[in-house]
């Protein structure tokens, strides 16, 4: 029996519809996709992928009328570390000398030092003040630009904005999915090979998790 025109025309709008929201939802993920890809890959063979650690270390020692006015503005200290941001003129100080920037960073303070832990992607860093006699003490660690995009990959020490595009990012690759599913459906009596094309994609990770992961 063939198909009524209102059917047909249901159909047609559905299928354009679908069709839009596919293509605008793969634009979107297009880059996002080949990054994901790609690190995807590296981050399986990451113990095959050497990885050369470059350290940078700086060390200072804070004039006494600084180190002094530093202390004033710590927090009362306790016998247990606690935590809170690096005192303004702390802050200035590494900022200027050092272009280090630690808004909005904790850092981990007792009687006799402050630390301050500085992770990022791709490498790591920290810094320490010794309160008894003012040195201030530098680290980075650089792993270089693939360790840089596997923790992207991962949002490992990203920040924020990061977060919210890999949310959104996620809920892009969803609309893309989703839509081409219901395409698939709207195609598939022309096309008898796509729903084990379509169980084959569940059925092969089913059982290699069942058969190889212990």
């Amino acid at each position: 029996m063939s198909a009524t025109p209102a059917h047909s025309r249901r159909r047609a709008y559905w299928l354009k519809t679908l069709h839009e929201w596919h293509w605008v939802s793969s634009a979107i993920c297009l880059i996002g996709l080949l990054l994901f890809s790609i690190t995807g890959f590296t981050l399986n063979h990451a113990g095959q992928i050497e990885a050369k650690p470059k350290v940078q270390n700086k060390i200072a020692q804070l004039e006494p009328a600084l180190l002094r006015q530093v202390i004033e503005q710590l927090p009362a200290a306790q016998d247990s570390k606690d935590r809170a941001e690096l005192p303004a003129s702390l802050r200035a100080w590494v900022q200027d000398h050092w272009d280090v920037d630690t808004r909005g960073r904790e850092a981990e303070w007792s009687r006799d030092e402050v630390y301050l832990s500085l992770p990022r992607p791709g490498g790591d860093a920290w810094l320490r003040l010794n309160l008894q006699d003012g040195e201030l003490e530098y680290e980075r660690t650089d792993r270089g630009w693939l360790s840089y995009l596997n923790d992207l990959h991962k949002g490992r020490n990203t920040g924020l904005a990061w977060s919210w595009f890999i949310d959104i990012f996620a809920a892009a690759c969803l609309v893309f999915a989703i839509t081409g599913l219901f395409i698939l459906k709207m195609h598939a009596g022309n096309r008898p090979f796509t729903w084990p094309m379509t169980a084959l994609g569940l059925v092969v990770p089913v059982l290699l998790a069942l058969l190889f992961i212990h």
